[in-house]
């Protein structure tokens, strides 16, 4: 067999691998190419949906300020009403204590009045029916000096007893007078504050139900804004991951295809446009590693660096060659013997196959 079959050999086993092992990849990225669309088109749905909802919140947000000062308002103005309210209540018991007060004193008042007149009105029947005693009488029916002082004394007394009952008939009077008219003020005045402690009350009643009636509106407004943000965001984050995911898959389904067109193309740069090789060497060529790894990775022979950078016989990157003590730049640039040198310090009985990739191509670990 020619150095140029052989070289064709390991590169057609490579694609062959290759596009047995990518080509579910391959199939599975082509199958989600219409599904990224959708999805995006999906993601794009939901961030919109995410501000038209951060918007809303930013409303709501500044109807919450404005009912919390509303808020502040209306409990400053139960709490004036709340002192106004007792403060009507201090003024309605004075009232109704002093209506109570008033009622007994009229009461009294009229009692006397009463009892005035019963005395007026019998001592006019009296000093009507009786003749009235003039001086001369009294003098000439009088027994002696003592008698006669007594009864001029009774005559005086009974006239200025006459005279108080009428002036006390006359301030009951007036006094009974008086009392009715502050008691009719009183009992105004209980009605009015009677009536104003109610129409407060009412007034109180309808803050506090307005109140809680915007405290439950807005409680339920953020209770649906907040749930749907909560939906919207892990909607989108779930959209997110497929994406990615199906990105990924793209990503190395595209590296799985630029991978098989160079293999592709080295084969055919091998078989159309052969570059001068050095002679290729066999089985018995003296190899540090197995010769099956040799034959994949480069025929045989000491190859120039490929687009990895690898080159020689056991293509060896010049990071990997400098690292393992290697002379000069690159391993093709050395003889045989170096290269053999720095492969068996690589492969260490073994332990180092990993390095090549073609040992797990062809079976050796």
């Amino acid at each position: 067999m020619s150095n140029r079959a052989r070289l064709r050999t390991p590169l057609a086993a490579l694609i062959a691998v290759a596009i047995a092992v990518l080509a579910p990849v391959l199939a599975a990225a082509a199958a989600s190419g219409d599904s990224l669309g959708s999805l995006s088109s999906q993601l794009g749905a939901q961030q919109a949906r995410q501000q038209s909802l951060a918007s809303s919140l930013g409303r709501l947000s500044a109807l919450i300020g404005a009912l919390s000062t509303q808020v502040s308002l209306v409990q400053q103005r139960e709490a004036a009403v709340q002192a106004e309210l007792a403060g009507d209540r201090v003024r309605l018991a004075a009232t109704r204590e002093g209506l109570t007060h008033e009622r007994a004193r009229l009461a009294r008042l009229q009692a006397l009045l009463a009892r005035a007149r019963m005395l007026l009105s019998r001592q006019l029947r009296s000093a009507y029916e009786s003749s009235k005693p003039d001086v001369v009488s009294v003098v000439l029916e009088a027994h002696g000096f003592t008698d006669l002082l007594d009864r001029l004394q009774y005559l005086t007394d009974a006239e200025h007893q006459q005279q108080t009952l009428i002036a006390v008939t006359g301030r009951a009077q007036a006094e009974a007078r008086d009392a009715a008219v502050r008691l009719a003020a009183l009992a105004a005045s209980e009605h009015r504050d009677t009536r104003d402690a109610a129409a407060r009350a009412a007034a109180l009643e309808g803050m506090n139900a307005l109140l809680r009636a915007r405290q439950a509106a807005l409680s339920r407004a953020q209770a649906a804004q907040q749930a749907a943000q909560a939906a919207s965001r892990a909607r989108a984050q779930a959209l997110r991951s497929r994406i990615a995911q199906i990105q990924a898959q793209q990503a190395v389904a595209r590296a799985a295809a630029a991978a098989a067109a160079a293999a592709t193309a080295a084969q055919a740069a091998s078989t159309s446009a052969p570059r001068a090789l050095s002679p290729a060497l066999g089985p018995s060529g003296g190899w540090a590693i197995p010769y099956a790894i040799v034959l994949c990775e480069s025929g045989g022979q000491n190859l120039t660096p490929n687009s990895a950078g690898a080159s020689g016989y056991y293509q060896i990157t010049a990071g990997t060659w400098r690292l393992f003590g290697g002379n000069g730049p690159a391993a093709y640039l050395t003889g045989k013997a170096e290269q053999d040198a720095v492969a068996s310090r690589i492969w260490n009985g073994g332990a180092g196959a990993s390095n090549w990739v073609c040992a797990g191509i062809v079976g050796i670990h």
